[in-house]
């Protein structure tokens, strides 16, 4: 499996956290930027690549973006048919796992502002580490919402 990053400022530390991880785990990564930080920049022009990616080769492609909250990230992301972003900004990693096993999600979205290290890693780890369950009302809504698309 590939995993994208990508970030604009407000999430640039925490991006570059999770490529040293994820490298040391041995993932295929590829790092869309934001590859210097710019404190201006708009997190649109790096959650577009990034959907994209997951868009072109959903079966062997994930997406992990980054932003203040993670919100307007996954909103940019689940723009494009097939992209199932989530967000994650702290709290219950019970929202990760559901986001894998009931939705699919193949972009998980974190608020790098409301996180510290060592919860976005377990995060991390989790949502990469958890399948979908494959159970029919999970696969038919999935369906359901690919057909609005």
């Amino acid at each position: 499996m590939k995993i994208v990053v990508a970030s604009d400022h407000a999430g640039f530390e925490r991006k570059g956290e999770i490529l040293s991880y994820l490298i040391g785990e041995g993932f295929d990564v590829e790092d869309l930027g934001a590859h210097i930080l710019e404190p201006d920049d708009d997190y649109p022009k790096y959650m577009v690549p990034a959907a994209m990616r997951v868009l072109n080769d959903p079966e062997n492609t994930r997406a992990i973006i980054f932003g203040m909250s993670g919100q307007g990230e996954a909103m940019v992301a689940n723009r494009f048919p097939g992209v199932r972003a989530t967000v994650w900004y702290g709290g219950s990693l019970d929202i990760v796992r559901l986001s894998r096993e009931h939705n699919d999600a193949n972009v998980l979205s974190i608020g790098a502002h409301f996180v510290t290290k060592d919860e976005m890693i377990a995060a991390v780890k989790l949502w990469i580490s958890t399948p979908f369950s494959g159970e029919e009302r999970h696969a038919r809504r999935i369906e359901e919402i690919d057909a609005v698309e």
